[in-house]
């Protein structure tokens, strides 16, 4: 067994390396740009929802009062004219890239830790490499990847902007796995 305290360098390490790869990916590769589509008259539409002043948050319209609502003829009449649109409200003034990227380094720290967490306890210092890797790897990638799905399957989320976010999983938790199977205590 090894402490997750002895693993701090993979940890840190990793999540850098899956940060640096991250903007690379969204930055020069750009394959992202096609994940959301633009509204047809998308002026109009930004103008109209406008004079709501939705407070940021997510929304679903027609939003039904818990699921006894959904058998609500007049809700059930609003499905079928639609659109039916569940979106994501941003406070106006622009997008805090800055607190978005901390957020995001955060998040890759967590996945490393339990990473490192389900290696030090599956396998002892001195593991070979492919070993350590195998243990990190599935975990990065159960990190990275898996909890995104659902978002496909109950929210419609595009399958091939899913598809693309699965491969950018697969890349980063090769990534921290190859970290943690390169500095894996001897």
């Amino acid at each position: 067994m090894v402490p997750v305290m002895s693993l701090w360098l993979p940890i840190v390490l990793s999540a850098v390396i899956v940060f640096v790869a991250s903007s690379i990916i969204h930055m020069v590769l750009k394959y992202h740009g096609t994940d959301f589509g633009r509204a047809p008259k998308e002026e109009d539409v930004q103008a109209s929802l406008r004079g709501f002043s939705i407070p940021p948050g997510d929304y679903i319209v027609p939003c039904p009062a818990g699921s006894a609502g959904m058998k609500d003829p007049k809700y059930q009449e609003m499905v079928k004219k639609g659109p039916v649109v569940l979106m994501t409200v941003f406070p106006s003034g622009g997008f805090n890239m800055g607190a978005s990227l901390g957020m995001w380094f955060v998040f890759c720290l967590v996945v490393s830790v339990f990473a490192a967490y389900v290696a030090g306890r599956a396998v002892p210092a001195g593991t070979p490499y492919l070993t350590v890797f195998r243990f990190a790897g599935v975990t990065a990638f159960a990190g990275y990847v898996l909890a995104s799905w659902p978002n496909t399957i109950w929210y419609k989320r595009s399958v091939g902007a899913q598809i693309k976010l699965t491969f950018d999983g697969l890349v980063y938790s090769l990534l921290t796995a190859g970290t943690f199977g390169w500095l894996w205590p001897k």
